[in-house]
């Protein structure tokens, strides 16, 4: 944190008082503002080998001598920025990992098997807030689950107010949205590169 701001933070405890120097996620707009800070300091590696969503650093590489060097220069910036990794909860070298409730691998990404196991042992909504838990974990995947919308409709019909507690056809969506998430592809990672070689190309062909 600014030294300027360090004051702003001040708290008493019954040891006496105490501020931060550096930024707890606790306050108004901190997650916003640490997450402009990542995108600021990795801006000109995001999406060619780095990925980060506030403090999950993802460092991808095609073979292992680039990888090294990609994380060499995940450290150096990191170091230059004064910011800290915790070792118990990073992962380095590996082929496959989770990230953000999915794996990642060289085949594409995929639900994780925790996720998919806790869907299909949700027992049946009694309420609301039970119904919208499921709803919002399924939902989290649906871009894996063709037809999802129409799949989830009768469930979604339910949060409406004034809405039945279980009408006829409620049962089916929830167990027929449960086995639409076991047999859920791996999508295809997206290639940034043939992606802005795509536009650049689409770009120049409009000037000519």
């Amino acid at each position: 944190m600014h030294e300027r701001d360090i004051c702003k933070t001040a708290f008493h405890t019954h040891e006496g008082p105490y501020e931060f120097k550096v930024m707890p996620f606790g306050l108004t707009n901190a997650l916003a503002t640490f997450q402009n800070l990542m995108n600021t300091i990795f801006k000109p590696f995001l999406r060619k080998f780095i990925l980060v969503f506030f403090d999950d650093i993802l460092v991808y590489s095609e073979d292992q001598v680039t990888h090294v060097e990609h994380v060499r220069k995940a450290f150096e910036i990191l170091e230059q920025n004064q910011l800290h990794l915790k070792r118990s909860k990073c992962e380095f070298g590996v082929s496959q990992i989770e990230y953000l409730g999915h794996i990642i691998s060289h085949e594409g990404v995929s639900i994780d098997p925790g996720k998919v196991k806790d869907m299909r042992e949700w027992p049946v909504p009694k309420d609301v807030k039970s119904l919208r838990g499921f709803l919002g974990l399924t939902g989290y995947y649906k871009r894996f689950i063709q037809g999802y919308g129409l799949l989830s409709k009768p469930l979604t019909d339910l949060l409406r107010k004034g809405a039945s507690k279980w009408p006829e056809g409620a049962q089916k969506a929830f167990e027929d949205l449960k086995e639409a998430m076991t047999q859920a592809p791996v999508l295809a990672l997206p290639n940034f590169l043939n992606n802005s070689l795509l536009k650049l190309m689409q770009v120049k062909k409009e000037l000519e």
